[in-house]
């Protein structure tokens, strides 16, 4: 049974022997649940009528069709769900689409258990997991193309997520700024996890510089 503050982590795997691997390591964490799982694109789609998971890990190589169906449909259906591909597939197509799908993080099936852990525990806090080898694809690709910082039009934040920004910036905790805010720590990494994405940036020191040098930040 899953514990009220448990880290809710759903499964999209075909792999027996991988899943049986990663459970075993989501129930050796006290603070981590294994939410709900499938094995095929059809089971993947019917997993998100249920409650929502935090953080959904698939796969996208499947017997029955794509993973990147489920990705996508996963971002419409548990919005607040972090998605993390986890495959054996590097080609640099299956990356960029994989990540315009709303993936917030892809990683190749190469890195050992506590890795992989580690991986889920950053994605939830907000930030985006990149095997090496990948990183090093979508730099290569994009070198010439990504603008300078001050070329950027990032998305306005709303009201909320300014102040969660403003205590970032003072140096808050997670936890500290849902004392102070009055909200769960839960809505916190949520909150986060949006300015992120709305900023287009993947730490707390990107998003404080990019708010300090539009103004947004109280000194």
């Amino acid at each position: 049974m899953e514990k009220p503050d448990s880290l809710r982590i759903a499964i999209l795997e075909d792999d027996v022997t991988f899943h049986d691997a990663m459970a075993r390591a989501i129930a050796a964490q006290p603070d981590m649940a294994l939410h709900a799982a499938a094995t095929s694109r059809a089971a993947g789609l019917a997993m998100l009528d249920g409650p929502a998971a935090d953080v959904l890990l698939a796969d996208i190589g499947l017997p029955d069709g794509s993973g990147l169906d489920v990705v996508r449909a996963a971002v419409e259906r548990w919005p607040d769900c972090a998605v993390l591909v986890n495959t054996t597939f590097g080609d640099e197509t299956d990356v960029m689409t994989a990540i315009a799908s709303g993936a917030v993080g892809y990683l190749l099936k190469d890195s050992d258990d506590s890795q992989r852990i580690a991986d889920i525990r950053s994605v939830h806090q907000g930030g985006s997991p990149i095997s090496p080898m990948i990183a090093r694809r979508i730099l290569s690709r994009f070198r010439t193309q990504l603008p300078q910082p001050a070329e950027r039009e990032p998305s306005p934040l709303s009201g909320r997520e300014h102040e969660v920004l403003q205590k970032i910036s003072q140096g808050f905790t997670s936890s500290e700024i849902a004392g102070e805010l009055q909200i769960s720590a839960h809505t916190v990494q949520t909150h986060i996890r949006r300015i992120y994405r709305k900023l287009a940036v993947t730490s707390r020191m990107e998003a404080v510089t990019l708010g300090r040098r539009h103004g947004w930040l109280n000194d």
